[in-house]
């Protein structure tokens, strides 16, 4: 294994425990504590982590040299009966994950882009850097289609009048499919939208 892969799956991995610990604390400011008596408001991976989801998964597709690399961690629990927004709470919580990794992103590739000279840019540095931008634009873009299990569809179900109440229990029936179709079908003609973000973000090329 390459160092640059070593290190794209250990960005990956903390990214992924970013995002859902971020999700927690939406929750518990929200007044619901589920994720913190659980010890899920922690950073330590081992709480987290999937071992098909998180590891196996996105190796696997790295070694098959896919131009996309995605998987997931454990959910942290929540319970939206909990919460003081009970309307749009459940809104504020999923969207919690994505927008952790795009403050990563941000933060790293404005680095990237703005403040090159007082880096020391030698050896693998500003790859490294491209590294964190680039896999959590790649979450935070997968994790906001509005399917399950990803958070986006926490946005439809819950905008969703209640008139579309049949089409929300065939969201769910079906989600593997919906998901499975998402992967092949959709998440291929989208994924143009990451190396775009990337450029106006670090100003470089993907």
């Amino acid at each position: 294994m390459s160092t640059l892969t070593l290190f794209g799956l250990v960005v990956f991995i903390y990214s992924v425990v970013i995002h859902e610990v971020s999700h927690g604390l939406a929750a518990r400011s929200l007044g619901d504590n589920t994720a913190e008596s659980m010890g899920r408001l922690t950073l330590n991976p081992i709480k987290h982590l999937d071992l098909f989801g998180s590891v196996l998964l996105p190796l696997f597709l790295l070694f098959a040299g896919t131009p996309f690399v995605f998987g997931y961690a454990k959910p942290v629990p929540y319970n939206p009966l909990h919460l003081r927004d009970k309307k749009y709470g459940p809104i504020k919580v999923a969207l919690a994950g994505p927008l952790s990794n795009i403050s990563i992103a941000l933060i790293f590739g404005l680095l990237l882009r703005f403040f090159p000279e007082s880096l020391p840019v030698v050896g693998l540095l500003p790859q490294l850097l491209s590294i964190i931008v680039a896999i959590n634009l790649v979450l935070a873009v997968f994790n906001l289609f509005p399917v399950p299990p990803l958070d986006g569809h926490w946005v439809l179900v819950t905008l969703l009048p209640a008139r579309f109440h049949a089409f929300r229990i065939l969201l769910y029936k079906y989600a593997i499919f919906w998901f499975l179709a998402f992967i092949i079908l959709i998440y291929p003609v989208i994924y143009p939208v990451i190396p775009w973000l990337f450029r106006q973000i670090t100003g470089l090329a993907f």
